[in-house]
């Protein structure tokens, strides 16, 4: 088993360069670990958009999981989301409360195309949303 797979996003030396968006990354550290011949991920996100954020987070951290996974011969494992500060914003409430009301559906099924053996080699064609029935998207306004 492995727990040293790390990748960081916070270079005390560029934060003001990488800051040029508004604020310094959000989700700023993850971890790659082995276990059984599962890869799985584990995030560490020091701010996060509950709302507008998150689920994108969810979904490509996820995604880079399952990606990583293939091109390193493991089943996918586990995605593991830390959070240091979690918020909702006020002017998020209403489309909150419309998120909650909905029925949940049937997960899809992510099938990527298992001939790609690199993580560079990945194009957009390599990947296939099965079974993907969303509910109309609720806009809301981003909040820094």
């Amino acid at each position: 088993a492995s727990r040293r797979i790390i990748v960081s996003a916070w270079n005390t030396a560029d934060i003001d360069e990488m800051s040029k968006a508004g604020i310094p990354p959000c989700h700023l550290l993850f971890q790659f670990y082995v276990a059984d011949g599962k890869l799985s991920c584990q995030m560490y996100q020091r701010s996060a958009d509950t709302f507008l954020g998150v689920p994108f987070n969810i979904a490509s951290y996820s995604l880079l999981t399952v990606m990583m996974a293939q091109v390193t011969g493991l089943q996918p494992g586990d995605f593991v989301h830390t959070f240091g500060d979690t918020h909702l914003y006020v002017n998020h409430l209403e489309q909150v409360d419309e998120q909650l009301s909905r029925q949940p559906r049937k997960l899809p099924i992510m099938k990527i195309n298992p001939r790609v053996e690199s993580i560079d080699d990945f194009k957009f064609e390599d990947f296939e949303l099965v079974g993907y029935d969303p509910h109309q998207a609720i806009k809301a306004p981003i909040a820094v």
